[in-house]
């Protein structure tokens, strides 16, 4: 019983390494990140519950199919002001040209009752200011 145990893992572990040993693979490598300006924004609900959640939907066009969403700078400015700046990355590899807009969310759940003024990033000094109430 034991023997069949060691020699199901080196079984294992050696098809681990013969199959992560090929020079032929297909992939590419996160180059750079920079940022990459927000063009729209969509609420659902203006107005919300305390420890509601909503999802906060943000869209940004991309020039190339090696760039795509990496994550957002989400800066607590005080308690119920946000600001919001989205990032891309670049890679390497084969990729189009051709651009598309890519769609990326915030989840959302406020702790305490109050205005809620979320600024997102339009480029240079532009920003999207939404506000949400919550109740």
């Amino acid at each position: 019983m034991q023997k069949n145990i060691i020699i199901g893992c080196s079984i294992t572990v050696l098809g681990l390494f013969v199959s992560s040993c090929n020079d032929n693979e297909d992939y590419s490598v996160i180059q750079s990140i920079d940022r990459i300006k927000i063009d729209s924004v969509n609420i659902v609900n203006d107005t919300m519950e305390v420890f509601a959640l909503q999802s906060i939907r943000t869209y940004s066009t991309y020039p190339s199919r090696c760039e795509g969403f990496y994550g957002y700078d989400y800066i607590y400015e005080d308690h119920s002001s946000r600001r919001i700046t989205a990032y891309r990355y670049f890679r390497n590899g084969p990729c189009t040209q051709n651009t598309y807009v890519g769609v990326n969310q915030i989840n959302f759940s406020p702790q305490h009752k109050g205005t809620y003024s979320f600024s997102f990033w339009n480029g240079d000094d532009q920003w999207i200011v939404k506000t949400i109430v919550v109740e």
